[in-house]
C-alpha cells in the first residue's frame, strides 16, 4: 500500500513538472491560465484556514491579496523612487528588493493586516462577520484607490508599472532561457516558482490541519462554546486563523504583481473576494484536495469559455455578447456542481459512524 502511495507521488510530481512543457507547445496562453490557477490555489488555500478550519466567514480576503502585491510593487518599481527625492538619494540605482525578502515580508504584512482585522472581530460570528469583513475589503481598495493626493504613495486608479521580475538565484523568470535546446519562457519559468510555493503551502496547512492549533480551530468551528468551556483560548486561536490565513493572501499578492508587472485597484474588487469563497466552498470547506480543485477549476473556467463563447457569439451573428455569456456559462456550471454535490467536489470524509439501532426485544 505504501509503496502504491510512493508511486502514485512520484507520477504526480512528475505530471507537474512536464505539464507547462507540454501546454506551451499549444501557446503560451494555456500556460498563462496555469499560472494563475496556482495564484489561486495559493489565494484559496489562505482562506481555507479562515473559513474550513476555524469557521469565519471571510468575504474581504482579497485586501491581503492586494497589500502583497502593492507592497512588492512598492519596493521594486520606480515609482516611489521618482515621486520622493528621499528615497532617490537613500537608493541611486534604484528600489529593487530581491524575492528573498519580499516573501517573508509580502507574508509578515498581510499576516499582521489579518490580525488588525480578527482583533474587533472576535465576538462577531455568522453573517455580521461577513459584513464586517467585506467592509474591510472595500476599505483597502478604496484607500488604494484614493492615496495618490496629497502624497502620491500608490499612484492611485492609474496603477503601478513597471514592475520587477523575480530573479531567482540570479536567474531572472522574465527572460527566456534555453534548456537542452527547449526554450523556457517567462510563463513557464513562473509556473515553476508558483507550483513550489504551492507545494510549500500544502504541505504547511496539512501540517496545521493535524497539529493542535488546527484542532483547536475546528473544535471552534463546530461549537465555539464547547470549546471555550475545554479550555481552548478562542479569542487568540481566531486572531491566529485570520493572521495565518492571511499570510498566503500576501505572498499570492507579491507573486501577482511580478508577474503581471502591473497592478491598479480594480485587480482587487469584491468580485474576487467572492469567487475566493466560492472555490473553498466548490471544492469542499476544510478540505485540501477539494480546496485546490475548486480553486483550480473556477480559475481556469473562465478562460476556458472565452473560446466556447466567442464561437457561440458567432453562431449568433453577434446578437450575444461574449463576456456577459462567459458570465452566464459559470453561473450555469457552478449551479449544476453545487445541486448535485451540495458538499463540494471532494468533500471532507465524515469521521465515526452512526450510532447502531437499539436492538427490538423479541417478541413473546
Amino acid at each position: 500500500m505504501q509503496d502504491k502511495k510512493v508511486f502514485v507521488f512520484v507520477l504526480a510530481a512528475v505530471g507537474l513538472l512536464v505539464l507547462p512543457l507540454v501546454a506551451q507547445q499549444f501557446g503560451n496562453a494555456w500556460v498563462r491560465i496555469i499560472d494563475l490557477a496556482l495564484l489561486y490555489v495559493l489565494l484559496a488555500l489562505g482562506l481555507n484556514v479562515v473559513v474550513g478550519y476555524a469557521g469565519l466567514l471571510d468575504l474581504g480576503y482579497v485586501a491581503f491579496y492586494a497589500i502583497g502585491a502593492y507592497m512588492f510593487g512598492l519596493l521594486a518599481s520606480p515609482h516611489l523612487w521618482e515621486t520622493f527625492p528621499a528615497i532617490q538619494a537613500m537608493f541611486p540605482g534604484g528600489l529593487h528588493t530581491p524575492i528573498w525578502v519580499v516573501i517573508p515580508l509580502g507574508a509578515a504584512l498581510a499576516g499582521l493586516a489579518g490580525a488588525l482585522l480578527g482583533a474587533p472581530t472576535l465576538k462577531l460570528r455568522g453573517d455580521y462577520l461577513a459584513i464586517v469583513t467585506l467592509g474591510f475589503g472595500e476599505i483597502i481598495r478604496v484607500f488604494l484607490n484614493n492615496l495618490d493626493a496629497p502624497l502620491n504613495i500608490t499612484n492611485g486608479p492609474k496603477g503601478i508599472t513597471p514592475i520587477d521580475e523575480m530573479v531567482v538565484f540570479g536567474l531572472n523568470l522574465g527572460q527566456t532561457h534555453t534548456v537542452f535546446g527547449l526554450e523556457i519562457p517567462k510563463v513557464t519559468n513562473y509556473y515553476y516558482l508558483f507550483l513550489t510555493l504551492v507545494v510549500v503551502s500544502v504541505i504547511i496547512c496539512y501540517r496545521l490541519e493535524r497539529s493542535r492549533i488546527g484542532r483547536a480551530w475546528m473544535a471552534i468551528r463546530e461549537d465555539e462554546i464547547a470549546a471555550k468551556a475545554m479550555g481552548i483560548n478562542t479569542r487568540n486561536m481566531k486572531l491566529l486563523a485570520f493572521g495565518m490565513g492571511a499570510t498566503f493572501g500576501g505572498v499570492a499578492g507579491v507573486m501577482f504583481s511580478t508577474f503581471q508587472s502591473f497592478i491598479s485597484p480594480e485587480s482587487f474588487s469584491l468580485n474576487e473576494s467572492i469567487m475566493i469563497v466560492a472555490m473553498v466552498v466548490l471544492g469542499g470547506i476544510g478540505h485540501l484536495p477539494g480546496v485546490i480543485v475548486g480553486a483550480v477549476l473556477l480559475a481556469a473556467l473562465p478562460e476556458v469559455l472565452r473560446y466556447v463563447a466567442g464561437d457561440l457569439q458567432r453562431m449568433t451573428d453577434g446578437r450575444l455578447d461574449a463576456a456577459i455569456l462567459r458570465q452566464l456559462l459559470i453561473a450555469l456550471a457552478m449551479i449544476s456542481i453545487m445541486l448535485m454535490r451540495p458538499r463540494g467536489l471532494w468533500p471532507q470524509p465524515e469521521h465515526g459512524k452512526a450510532a447502531p439501532a437499539p436492538a427490538t426485544p423479541a417478541a413473546k
